[in-house]
């Protein structure tokens, strides 16, 4: 029944929270038939349903940071009908999307941005003398990253309206001061206290003397708080601070934000919410159900076996060099699960360092760790490495460091979408000086590359692999001083690829061979710099090159290999273009950008049949 902010105000405080149940309810159905992002979401109920009652998304602005706690949003804004194809090609996107609503405001696949885009958004409406509410919503451990600081800082100076919700559902970043503050706390969600303190200012707001009496006892009140408590980091950076109060109590967030609302100033509410909350295998597992595949809702256990993965592989070889290498220290961003490193980090604890969403915190301690005689290895996933370009370029390969940059969910991720797929860095990291950029096409191969690049290598490396594990192919044909790979030799063509797409080109190159077209398939195991010789070598008399890479167009090697081999080859190339790469399974995305081994082979039919 609930479409939109009317609907929800016409709802009696029972029947509000008789809601909150069905969207719980919902949310583990629907996300189990789909997967998605489920622990944040269930967290993330009654604060939404607060939000949504107080602001009109149509006009107001909602800025969600990040936006995988946005499922309960879409069902409050008449999406209900499109969660049976949540995440997957042409449906329904995990995330915020403009083009998807008018009530989703920003996308927000990042984190630690909310703040900077509210602020913005606010100051539009200042020049433009408009009329509407912005509000950010940050979440799961966004505050740890320097960006979301930065903003505040900004804020708290802007004098704009705003109001930023601290959704804190795993750590504490203003904690309570003895029972005074939480004697205070508690008083925040009392209605009775709230609507005392809106009408004794409305009250004094009404003529001069009445306001120069509530401008004295308000600085009364702030003298009194300061001498008897320790003042927020919010606080001292001169925000208005609300909290912290109970992220469930869906009628005292209702009153808490809008008396913050009311305000008219920046202000931040502090809310304590739980992960997977109503969901007794969430809330047992919250990191488990962050992001999950296919699910029994009844049990929680997954639907699909699991398999062996590439992150799984980089922590088992992690955990092996560790034992040989006292130097090997690890380096990840709020992801030691995600990439493999939660046994590194039970067996090494003082050897890794989680430094929280804060990626050019975690390169550029690299630089210092390797200066001074650590082997760093940067876990991190390819999306999120772009933020730390700058430190890159400036604090390891300029000085040639031995930083090893393990780089996770390179390629295609599939249903998270444009925010989410690596397939930018093949091009950041080749204009780097200096750096070795290394492409496993088995766990194997990511095993031997990892050996290698602490062991025998000094200087700045990357290998960067996919998410999920091993394809058809499962050998390794790693060998530095030769980086190509002739998985299958052949006269007529060559494809030439890196990484687990080689999986795509063997397929292709067996469906031609039945066909009696002769292709050859040559794997690179080096992107950076470009084995030339050795390709050259390998290409032989070949006359047409096709280079297939699961890669932005303007961050393939194809330009590099057309410019150098146009004298004796035609080089073409299959990849997925200029434009962002939106949501789906992976095997749809292939077959839609015809990296699929079907369209290969089609291509390579059309070409030699044109030729000859």
């Amino acid at each position: 029944m609930i479409h939109g902010p009317e609907d929800l105000r016409s709802l009696t405080p029972p029947q509000q929270t008789q809601l909150c149940g069905e969207i719980r309810q919902f949310l583990v159905e629907s996300v189990a038939k789909t997967g998605g992002h489920l622990a944040s979401n269930l967290g993330a109920v009654e604060l939404t349903v607060a939000i949504e009652t107080v602001y009109n998304t149509h006009s107001d602005r909602l800025v969600f940071d990040v936006g995988h706690q946005s499922y309960v949003h879409k069902l409050l804004t008449g999406r209900q009908a499109d969660f049976g194809r949540l995440r997957q090609f042409g449906g329904m996107a995990g995330f915020p999307k403009p083009s998807e609503s008018d009530t989703d405001a920003f996308v927000a696949g990042h984190a630690s941005s909310a703040v900077s885009i509210a602020l913005g958004m606010a100051r539009a409406r200042t020049l433009r003398n408009e009329n509407y509410d912005v509000i950010a919503v940050m979440g799961d451990g966004a505050a740890t990253g320097g960006m979301a600081y930065e903003a505040l800082n900004d804020a708290a100076v802007s004098g704009e309206s705003m109001v930023i919700v601290l959704n804190d559902n795993e750590m504490s970043i203003a904690p309570n001061v003895g029972g005074f503050a939480q004697h205070l706390s508690r008083l925040r969600v009392k209605e009775g206290y709230l609507g005392f303190k809106q009408r004794y200012r409305n009250a004094l707001s009404k003529n001069q003397f009445g306001r120069w009496v509530y401008r004295v006892t308000r600085g009364v009140k702030e003298w009194l708080k300061k001498l008897l408590l320790q003042p927020s980091i919010f606080e001292n950076m001169g925000l208005t601070y609300l909290g912290p109060v109970d992220g469930h109590d869906l009628q005292g967030l209702i009153s808490l934000l809008r008396l913050a609302k009311d305000m008219r100033r920046p202000v931040v509410v502090h809310v304590h919410t739980q992960k997977g909350k109503g969901y007794a295998p969430a809330e047992k597992e919250p990191s488990r159900f962050h992001g999950i595949g296919k699910f029994d809702p009844v049990t929680g256990e997954a639907l699909s076996a699991p398999i062996k993965s590439f992150s799984a592989a980089f922590g088992e070889t992690m955990l092996e060099l560790a034992e040989e290498n006292p130097s090997l220290c690890a380096i990840t961003a709020a992801m030691p699960d995600g990439t493999g490193l939660l046994e590194f980090m039970k067996a090494y604890p003082n050897r890794i360092f989680d430094v929280g969403i804060a990626e050019e915190h975690a390169v550029s301690m690299a630089g210092g760790l390797a200066k001074q005689g650590m082997v760093p290895v940067v876990a991190l996933y390819s999306t999120f490495l772009q933020r730390g370009y700058d430190q890159i370029m400036q604090d390891i390969a300029m000085l040639k460091l031995h930083v090893v940059l393990a780089i996770d969910r390179a390629g295609l991720v599939g249903e998270d979408g444009e925010t989410h797929h690596g397939i930018y860095d093949t091009g950041f990291l080749r204009l780097t000086p200096g750096m070795t950029v290394l492409c496993p096409a088995s766990l194997l191969e990511l095993k031997e590359m990892l050996r290698w690049a602490v062991n025998e290598f000094d200087g700045p490396v990357a290998i960067r692999y996919p998410r999920g594990g091993d394809g058809a192919y499962t050998r390794s044909g790693w060998d530095p001083a030769n980086c190509v790979q002739i998985c299958r030799p052949g006269k007529q063509a060559a494809i030439v690829s890196y990484g687990t797409m080689i999986n795509q080109a063997m397929e292709a190159a067996d469906a031609l061979a039945r066909k009696e077209v002769d292709v050859a398939v040559l794997s690179m195991k080096r992107i950076s710099p470009l084995p030339i010789r050795a390709l050259a070598q390998a290409l032989g008399d070949i006359p047409y090159v096709l280079v297939v890479e699961e890669a932005a167009s303007a961050a393939c090697i194809h330009d590099s290999l057309a410019r150098i081999f146009h004298y004796k080859h035609r080089v073409d190339a299959l990849d997925l273009g200029n434009d962002y790469v939106p949501h789906g399974d992976v095997r749809s995305l292939y077959a839609h950008y015809g990296l699929d081994a079907a369209s290969i082979a089609k291509h390579i039919l059309e070409v030699l049949k044109i030729e000859n």
